[in-house]
């Protein structure tokens, strides 16, 4: 197949669901569903370990709130590809699968650029899927599917609309050769790129997005040995999935639910919202303000941006014991699009205050 055609597959890219390997699948569906009001569904359209070998050594639950879903996977036996991810690692994200046009067309150009093919195009229920390595341990599916699309969508009054970015940490010096993994491997492109500093620490990212511009992936390396980064690749035992940012339509109602459900979010000091009116022109009336400072929602826009392209982020606290992987909800007024440097900055500091209470130190 000619380059051209298998290009413009790869264009087609966008996040198909997210695989967490966890101790205790059952638990974990009952945590989405307890905290952020995910239902349960049981649904075979999904590769999984244990659909894929048809034997009972792995649990897996789907869970799905909007057009976002998630595989919750748990070893039931030690012959598990799970129980051999958590030898390895804590809890977290194992597998970031994309939707693509021609699941053949992707896979070729994939491994003739050099990826390391793990699993060769099966025929699945409803669809065709391989899989691929991806940086350490995570992979990716790569999934042709032939389900009719308003199958894997809830309904539009669900909280979430789409996964909005995921966020890769990788060890000092992988950036570059990780960035270039993902231009060469799936035709990512560079967008923004961050170097954010504090008194004590620092981190290097660049923002990658799929030509298509369905997928955001800024990949993260620590700037400093005590980066919170840093801490991250010391606590997963290698580079991986830090965060997952979830997009709503309305943040402030949605977080509002979040807490009243009992879910810990990061801290924002209340000087951030005496600053925040003095460091934009923000479109915001006074009582909305008010409920922001309320939730404790960080405000910011990319500069050239129309005034009402707002960004509105929150960060929760790990949720696994280990501080390693969090979630992000975010909301894009007025089609806002890319990061702002100041949510950037504001969230590294309140991961950092964290991390100072947890006694991370490195010289």
């Amino acid at each position: 197949m000619a380059y051209a055609t298998l290009r413009y597959q790869t264009i087609m890219l966008q996040i198909d669901h997210v695989h967490f390997y966890v101790e205790d699948a059952q638990t974990w569906r009952n945590w989405f569903v307890k905290y952020l009001g995910f239902q349960a569904v049981v649904s075979s359209i999904f590769p999984t370990p244990a659909n894929q070998a048809k034997s009972f050594h792995t649990c897996t639950e789907v869970v799905k709130n909007g057009n976002v879903h998630f595989l919750l996977s748990s070893p039931l036996l030690p012959t598990s590809p799970v129980a051999e991810f958590l030898r390895h690692h804590p809890p977290g994200v194992a597998d970031v699968a994309f939707t693509v046009a021609d699941v053949e067309a992707v896979t070729t150009k994939a491994t003739a650029k050099g990826a390391k093919l793990l699993q060769s195009v099966q025929d699945g229920v409803y669809c065709k899927y391989s899989k691929i390595a991806a940086w350490g341990r995570l992979t990716h599916t790569l999934i042709e599917r032939t389900i009719i699309g308003s199958q894997l969508q809830s309904q539009i009054d669900d909280s979430f609309t789409a996964i909005d970015h995921v966020v890769l940490n990788v060890a000092v010096g992988d950036l570059k050769t990780a960035v270039s993994w993902y231009q060469r491997i799936l035709d990512f492109q560079p967008q923004q790129s961050f170097k954010i500093h504090t008194d004590r620490s620092g981190l290097h990212s660049q923002v990658m997005i799929s030509p298509n511009g369905r997928v955001q992936l800024p990949i993260n390396q620590p700037a400093s040995p005590n980066s919170q980064i840093q801490e991250f690749l010391e606590v997963n035992r290698g580079p991986g999935v830090q965060h997952i940012a979830l997009r709503t339509p309305n943040l402030i109602s949605a977080i509002a639910r979040f807490r009243a459900a009992g879910l810990s979010f990061l801290s924002v000091p209340n000087s951030y919202y005496t600053q925040l009116q003095q460091r934009l022109e923000l479109p915001l009336s006074p009582p909305e303000l008010q409920a922001i400072a309320q939730q404790e929602i960080l405000v910011d826009c990319q500069k050239d941006a129309p005034l009402e392209a707002l960004l509105l982020q929150i960060f929760t606290q790990p949720i696994f014991n280990e501080p390693t992987f969090f979630f992000e909800f975010i909301e894009r007024r007025s089609q806002a699009a890319g990061f702002g440097e100041g949510n950037f900055r504001a969230l590294f500091a309140a991961i950092e205050s964290e991390q100072i209470k947890r006694g991370f130190v490195r010289e």
